[in-house]
């Protein structure tokens, strides 16, 4: 399998890529295939505001494998920045391509995050639609910071379930910070996937497709749950469209130049 050439765009601090759900997958499988292990962000505003307000969380997408543009307004920043066909690589939908292409091919999978429940739905709901995927594992972390015995019995029963790809669903930017302290431990790819879990078990309730497209998303999710997102959503999107307006201006008036410190 070639790799596929990805193209990327800076948006604040952090390169997303120009990809699509095949590429993606393509890319996953070509890096099971020659080895080469580390993790991958689905990111939107939330992930790129983390990284543009604390260098040590932007250190960790930095080094990430692919970032895809998980939000609408970072397709919509993709397409400004000369990417005209770029289309949305939401990270649930992500999630349930890699997984087809799991079942196709035998790659075991592992499910880390969530309750107990989460994962005990979701393991059901997956083997039903699914019935040739394989499940190597799942693991419902504790609540709480961990310490690092307790991080490395984690490793090590991954390591033992022989999965080649991880999802987890920890949220941001709990899941990143994970993915980024298992580099050179773990032989896979993880996949960071937020709330995915709980949408695939139908536990939280998605937004209409519809409203998805329109960039509106972040409003449902609001409406859904006020006092846990408001900091995220009436703080962080007002000043990613303030920043990216700066950047977008620079990049008009100095041509060449892409980036906003």
């Amino acid at each position: 399998m070639t790799l596929p050439q990805l193209e990327s765009r800076q948006i604040l601090r952090t390169h997303i890529h120009a990809t699509s759900y095949q590429n993606a997958c393509d890319y996953i499988l070509h890096c099971l295939s020659t080895h080469k292990y580390g993790y991958i962000v689905a990111a939107n505003v939330h992930v790129l505001m983390s990284g543009y307000w604390s260098n040590d969380y932007q250190k960790i997408l930095d080094r990430a494998l692919l970032i895809t543009p998980d939000g609408m307004p970072l397709v919509w920043g993709l397409r400004l920045l000369g990417i005209k066909k770029q289309t949305r690589v939401y990270g649930p939908d992500l999630m349930m391509a890699c997984c087809q292409r799991c079942e196709n091919t035998g790659i075991p999978i592992f499910l880390y995050g969530g309750t107990r429940s989460t994962l005990d739905k979701l393991q059901k709901n997956l083997i039903d639609s699914l019935p040739g995927i394989v499940i190597a594992g799942t693991l419902s972390p504790p609540f709480r910071s961990l310490s690092v015995q307790e991080e490395d019995l984690i490793s090590q029963k991954i390591i033992a379930s022989g999965a080649k790809i991880v999802f987890v669903g920890l949220g941001c930017p709990k899941q990143e910070e994970w993915m980024s302290r298992q580099q050179g431990k773990l032989d896979a790819i993880l996949l960071g996937v937020g709330a995915a879990f709980r949408f695939h078990t139908q536990e939280v309730s998605q937004a209409p497709r519809w409203l998805m497209g329109l960039g509106l998303e972040w409003f449902y999710r609001f409406l859904m749950e006020p006092r846990r997102l408001w900091k995220r959503y009436l703080v962080n999107n007002p000043a990613f469209l303030l920043l990216f307006a700066k950047q977008l201006l620079i990049v008009k008036c100095f041509p060449g130049r892409n980036k906003i410190q």
